[in-house]
């Protein structure tokens, strides 16, 4: 089965295996959240809360106008994870997350993931994961991810 065409805006895939990997280390990625971003996420967990949705119910809430699910936020982090560092094969172990402020549509989002900590007998990495609006942290925690060692001349090709 083919794989689905991808925006080419988005960066290559990269993969890191355990060994590639360094404390300190850290990827980025910035994501400008758009009304269709919001409305799209609702569609696929059901998460139809008004404060996401309506202008008008919004309006009338703390933030003044709609705002971005805060688990939203959160899988920019897995993008992160999933197609950079460590990248493809790396299986999510844990997350912590702490919402700091929200995320209202137009603002754009700085993913930040730093390797903090390796753990070569369970081949598994902890990482520090900072998401800002400007110099505003909105959300941070840790990850904890279980990171494939690479087999010797068995380094799998990366296509998408």
């Amino acid at each position: 089965m083919a794989l689905p065409t991808l925006p080419t805006s988005l960066p290559p895939l990269r993969t890191l295996f355990f060994d590639d990997l360094r404390i300190g280390m850290t990827e980025r990625l910035k994501k400008t959240i758009a009304a269709s971003d919001v409305v799209g996420f609702a569609q696929l967990t059901g998460d139809r809360n008004p404060v996401h949705l309506s202008e008008h119910f919004a309006a009338r809430t703390p933030f003044g106008r709609r705002i971005a699910h805060g688990l939203y936020t959160a899988s920019l982090i897995s993008a992160v994870l999933g197609t950079r560092l460590p990248g493809p094969g790396a299986i999510y172990i844990a997350q912590t997350l702490n919402f700091r402020a929200p995320v209202k549509i137009g603002d754009t989002v700085t993913v930040v993931v730093t390797v903090a900590e390796l753990i070569p007998e369970k081949s598994r990495a902890r990482l520090a994961c900072v998401c800002k609006v400007g110099r505003q942290v909105v959300l941070d925690g840790e990850a904890l991810v279980k990171v494939p060692r690479e087999e010797k001349g068995k380094r799998p090709p990366m296509r998408l």
